[in-house]
């Protein structure tokens, strides 16, 4: 896909949210996300000194690290994300790969970036309270050990 350039940005609400190989049927699942975070990487520089130099310190590319990847939404009684944090917990960690990606205002992608070998770390259910009028949120921690960005 060839660079669009434009002078306004994109919005960060429009995006969608494909996991692979989740549901029973090893097909995409596409969540309704209300956020989507952790969309980093870091190559840390090692330092390093040879014995015959001055001062000087050089500096070399270290491991590429990937932060986890948090989704957000409101519950919607769709099983598929739950039962892979519950196959996660009864020791069946299944690394599957997927994309986050930009949408335009025309819901055509904009940005994409994907994921390879993530599998869910963290799961955190609603906070549920009578006296308040909000939706029920569930919160899904992703660990990653790729992230690749195509635009």
């Amino acid at each position: 896909m060839p660079p669009v350039i434009r002078d306004d940005p994109y919005a960060a609400y429009n995006f969608q949210v494909i996991v692979t190989n989740v549901s029973d049927d090893g097909v995409a699942v596409s969540g309704s996300f209300t956020e989507a975070s952790g969309l980093e990487l870091e190559i840390p520089p090692i330092e390093y000194r040879n014995g015959s130099e001055d001062i000087t310190v050089r500096k070399i590319p270290g491991l590429k690290k990937f932060t986890n990847i948090t989704l957000k939404r409101g519950i919607t009684g769709h099983v598929g994300f739950f039962n892979w944090v519950v196959e996660a917990l009864n020791g069946k960690v299944r690394r599957t790969s997927g994309s986050i990606i930009l949408l335009d205002e025309n819901r055509q992608e904009a940005m994409r970036w994907n994921f390879d070998r993530g599998w869910p770390t963290k799961y955190t259910g609603p906070t549920l309270s009578a006296a308040k009028n909000e939706i029920a949120m569930e919160t899904l921690v992703l660990c990653v050990e790729s992230l690749l960005i195509d635009a």
